[in-house]
């Protein structure tokens, strides 16, 4: 070993020593507990809901500890609705933003895990000096040097370390905000399809009522042309035509914004719409429901778990505050060869070494340090708030959406009861009027009844299946089942570098 090199390694060994004798300065970490008294109601929830016997209403079993699968959409047995996630999940650019945040910050932990070691640089150079010589004159010279140096501040307080934890916490946060950006992209794909499955059916029913009420229109017209009705009752039956067919063109608009919004998910412009279309009776309602143990909950949530690392990362910065108040020494060492001439610099006689230390501390800076601190005690505090606000929010929607379950399969039954029951009244209505049995009045108010009930129990079935939809994204959507995340994780910069 030559003595440049055993210079630079009693350096790094003396740095070594120095480090393993330090301290992490700084509250260490844990995650907080899951809450013992939480639940999601009350009073005790039903484990069945009602049935109907109309499409999406089948009872549904709510089963407790069931683990949730990663694929929950394929419960709803469409294949096009399947395929639509699958598009998504590949092109939908806001994946992409948040697949780039994780990487950034992963990279950023990883680079800082680079100040744990001695900084090596090498330089050469050369220049033309002028100095005196005793007072008798001066003499110019030239001066030639090259070799590494070293340097290496010591952690001996663990700020370095706690750095890096804040940033592997920092890391971890984006990952499950990650997690989260998938979870609401496949839920949100889902509720899309359902709603537009939800519109077309309120479309095709209100276009049977208005083919109905042209219907009775033409037999009040004959009616009045044979004079056993007045013009009175043909102006109201067009008015009321013509309420129906009013109501047409927002279901229309709502339809097409919701297409539109469906290709956004998908990554697509709105007129790269591949014509995929959804209604109520080609999804299949899932019959068994999971509903996670509230002590669970907290760990399938990826908000959750994305507001406990933030939690980490401010606890972590404490740390950091802390160290920075206290001194800090660094090592240094060079060794290199030096010449008046570049002929002789690499002659052995030219080696020239030197070993220093030195040791910084803060006297005076205005309360900078004091008040770092102070702010970063002020940020754990509201990391540690909003942990708990956010634990408290997945409760509330776990509740909530438990209580849609059984209250929305209530609402289908009823329902279904009334527009059997106004289906029934309008078939009687139309046959009296036809007979002479009626005044145009009655005929009126079961055309409306119906049509109210009609759109009722569209929007009711829809409501059953966004309801499953709601709970599937409350639990967590069993992110932990899937490994697409990590599997897009591993060679980030070789995707990168393909894709450039």
């Amino acid at each position: 070993m030559t003595s440049s090199r055993r210079i630079i390694a009693r350096a790094a060994s003396s740095a070594t020593l120095a480090l393993v004798a330090g301290c992490t300065v700084g509250p260490d970490f844990k995650a907080p507990d899951a809450p013992i008294d939480a639940g999601y109601s009350a009073d005790q929830l039903p484990k069945q809901t009602t049935s109907a016997k109309v499409a999406g209403g089948d009872a549904q079993h709510l089963i407790d500890g069931r683990d949730i699968p990663g694929d929950w959409w394929s419960l709803y047995h469409s294949e096009p609705l399947n395929k639509l996630v699958e598009v998504a999940l590949k092109a939908n650019p806001d994946l992409d933003a948040a697949q780039a945040a994780l990487r950034q910050a992963q990279e950023a932990a990883l680079a800082e895990n680079g100040a744990l070691y001695p900084t090596i640089t090498g330089s050469a150079g050369g220049s033309r000096q002028k100095a005196l010589q005793g007072g008798f004159g001066s003499s110019i010279y030239s001066l030639y040097n090259v070799g590494p140096n070293l340097s290496y501040t010591i952690d001996i307080w663990g700020a370095t370390r706690r750095n890096i934890e804040e940033l592997e916490a920092k890391a971890e946060y984006q990952r499950f905000e990650l997690e989260a950006s998938y979870l609401s992209l496949t839920s949100n794909v889902v509720t899309a399809a359902i709603a537009e499955a939800s519109l077309r059916g309120q479309i095709q029913a209100t276009q049977e009522v208005i083919s109905a009420e042209t219907k009775s229109l033409d037999t009040v017209r004959k009616q009045v042309s044979l004079g056993g009705a007045a013009r009175a009752d043909l102006l109201n039956q067009q008015s009321t035509l013509a309420a129906t067919q009013a109501t047409l063109p927002p279901l229309q608009k709502q339809l097409a914004q919701e297409r539109n919004q469906i290709q956004a998910y998908l990554g697509r412009f709105p007129n790269q719409d591949t014509g995929e279309q959804f209604d109520l009776a080609a999804l299949v309602l899932p019959g068994e429901l999971p509903v996670s143990l509230p002590s669970k909950l907290v760990e399938q949530r990826p908000d959750v778990q994305a507001a406990e690392a933030n939690l980490h990362a401010a606890s972590a910065a404490i740390g950091v505050a802390l160290a920075n108040e206290l001194p800090q020494l660094t090592l240094s060492a060079n060794v290199g060869l030096e010449a008046l001439t570049l002929a002789k610099t690499f002659e052995g006689k030219s080696l020239v070494w030197g070993i220093g230390s030195s040791a910084t501390g803060t006297i005076f800076d205005g309360g900078k340090l004091l008040h770092t601190k102070r702010a970063a005690d002020a940020a754990f505090d509201q990391a540690a708030a909003q942990y708990r606000s956010t634990v408290i929010q997945a409760f509330l929607d776990v509740a909530n959406a438990l209580r849609a379950l059984t209250s929305d399969a209530d609402a289908l039954q009823a329902e279904f009861a009334a527009e059997t029951a106004a289906a029934d009244s309008l078939t009687l209505a139309q046959a009296q009027l036809e007979a002479g049995g009626i005044n145009v009045l009655t005929l009126l108010t079961a055309q409306q009844n119906y049509q109210q009930a009609r759109i009722g129990l569209v929007k009711a079935q829809a409501a059953r299946y966004a309801d499953t939809a709601a709970l599937f994204q409350a639990l967590g959507g069993g992110w932990w089942n899937r490994s697409d995340v990590v599997a897009k994780d591993r060679g980030a910069a070789q995707q990168t570098d393909a894709a450039l």
